[in-house]
C-alpha cells in the first residue's frame, strides 16, 4: 500500500513515525511552509517536515491547494507530484490546510483523517483544548474518511480516551497522538484487507472547537473557579492563560479550586497570599494560582514568583483583556 501523508505540527508526526515503523511504502509528504518561531522569529520547520527529511522522504509544503487560489501555482506543483506518487491512500494530521475536492479525490482509498475527539463533538480546530475547557470527563480519536464538510465525513474507527483531572492540553495531546498512531494503522490494514465499512455520523450532538482567539488566554475573574481552573488547563502551554496586576502581566501556568469564602468579593480581588498560592475570588468559588511567570522571568512555583511580586490581600486583579488588545 502506497500511502501518501499530510500533516504539520507533533501529533501528525508522530503518526507518520508510526507508518515508518510499520514499514508503509510514502511516496510522498505534504507540510505547512516553515514559519517564524521563537524569539528571534527565524524560520523553523515543521515537527512533519523534520521527520520527513531524517528519513529522505519527498517532500513539498504548498503554500495553499486550491488550483483558482492565491498560492494556484503550489496548487498545481501539489497535484502534479500527488499524481506522480500514485498513492492508494492519503493520511491526513492536523495538517492546516483544506483539501479541495481534486485531492479528495485522487487517491483509489480516499483520504484518512486522524481526528482527536469523539465525533462528531468537536469537529473543528482545537478538540483537545475545548474537551478540557468544557470539563468533559472523555475524549478520544476518530478515525475518518474525509469528505468536503468539516470533518463531518465516516468514521472507520474511533476509541474512547479518560480526561484526567490535571490533564492539560499538552499530556492530553501525547495520550491521543499516540493512541491515533494505533488506530490508524488498524485502519489501513482493513482498507488493505478491504474490509473497511465506516459509519456515518449522526446528524444530532455535534459540537464545534473554534479555533483559540488569544483574547480567550486573558482571564475573565467574573467566571466560576472551576471554569477557569479548566481554561488554565486547557491552553497549557499555548497559548497560555494570564491575567493583569497594576498594569503588569502576570501568566498563570497551573492553579487549584480551593473552598474559601469569596461571597462579596468583587471578582478578582485577592483574598490571601501564602507559600502555596495566591487565592482569588471569581464569579464563583476561589481559585489559588500556584504556578506564575512574570514578565521576562520562566514558569515558577507561586512562593518564588512572590519574593519580587508584591501581591498583597485586597488587591484586584482585572478581568479580561487591555483595552489594547485589539478586536479577536
Amino acid at each position: 500500500m502506497r500511502v501518501a501523508f499530510a500533516g504539520t505540527p507533533e501529533f501528525a508526526a508522530v503518526a507518520l513515525r508510526d507508518l515508518l515503523a510499520a514499514g508503509f511504502e510514502l511516496p510522498l509528504v505534504l507540510t505547512q511552509p516553515d514559519r517564524p518561531a521563537g524569539r528571534g522569529l527565524q524560520l523553523q520547520p515543521s515537527a512533519v517536515k523534520q521527520v520527513a527529511v531524517a528519513h529522505g522522504l519527498p517532500l513539498l509544503q504548498p503554500r495553499g491547494l486550491r488550483l483558482d487560489g492565491r498560492w494556484h501555482e503550489d496548487a498545481a506543483a501539489a497535484r502534479e507530484a500527488l499524481r506522480q506518487a500514485a498513492p492508494d491512500v492519503l493520511v491526513v494530521a492536523a495538517y492546516g490546510l483544506i483539501l479541495p475536492q481534486w485531492v479528495l479525490d485522487l487517491p483509489p482509498l480516499g483520504c484518512v483523517n486522524i481526528h482527536a475527539s469523539l465525533l462528531p463533538r468537536w469537529r473543528g480546530a482545537a478538540p483537545i483544548h475545548r474537551a478540557i475547557e468544557a470539563g468533559d470527563v472523555e475524549t478520544g480519536i476518530s478515525i475518518m474518511r474525509m469528505d468536503a464538510g468539516l470533518d463531518t465525513g465516516p468514521v472507520y474507527r474511533m476509541q474512547e480516551m479518560p480526561i484526567a483531572p490535571d490533564d492539560t492540553a499538552a499530556s492530553l495531546h501525547d495520550k491521543l497522538a499516540a493512541l491515533g498512531g494505533r488506530l490508524l494503522l488498524q485502519t489501513l490494514a482493513d482498507l488493505r484487507a478491504g474490509v473497511a465499512d465506516p459509519t456515518a455520523q449522526p446528524a444530532e450532538d455535534a459540537t464545534y472547537a473554534a479555533k483559540i482567539d488569544k483574547r480567550e488566554a486573558w482571564l475573565d475573574w467574573s467566571l466560576p473557579a472551576d471554569v477557569l481552573e479548566r481554561r488554565i488547563r486547557a491552553f497549557q502551554p499555548a497559548p497560555g492563560t494570564q491575567t493583569r496586576w497594576d498594569d503588569m502581566p502576570l501568566k498563570v501556568h497551573a492553579a487549584t479550586v480551593v473552598p474559601a469564602a469569596s461571597a462579596g468579593h468583587r471578582p478578582g480581588t485577592v483574598l490571601a497570599v501564602q507559600p502555596q498560592g495566591i487565592d482569588v475570588a471569581c464569579g464563583a468559588g476561589c481559585l489559588r494560582l500556584t504556578r506564575l511567570q512574570k514578565p521576562g522571568g520562566k514558569p515558577r512555583d507561586a512562593s518564588i514568583v512572590l519574593q519580587s511580586v508584591m501581591v498583597q490581600a485586597g488587591q484586584v486583579f482585572a478581568s479580561g483583556p487591555p483595552p489594547d488588545a485589539g478586536a479577536p
